[in-house]
């Protein structure tokens, strides 16, 4: 799972600060699509609006943790705090 681990750190990254402009932007997208659907989907346009709303939210609440390949850097080897890792190594 490190891919999903990986996307949510760079989401909590991006939503920093923004959280209000992006919740709008959610809204807007679940009306636009209403609209174009003529409300046949309207309660799973709601619930997905729901639930990037509530990720939004508690975004900030999750830890960021670096990704796997970040915490190991080579096999047998501790991780050197503050030097980054060197592919091939």
């Amino acid at each position: 799972m490190g891919l999903l681990d990986d996307l949510k750190g760079k989401a909590q990254k991006v939503i920093g600060g923004n959280e209000q402009a992006i919740k709008n932007g959610i809204v807007k997208a679940g009306d636009f699509v209403d609209s174009k659907t003529g409300g046949k989907h309207a309660d799973k346009i709601d619930a997905a609006q729901r639930g990037a709303s509530d990720f939004v939210d508690k975004a900030n609440d999750r830890p960021n943790t670096p990704p796997v390949a970040q915490q190991n850097p080579v096999a047998g080897e501790p991780p050197v705090p503050g030097e980054p890792r060197q592919p091939g190594l």
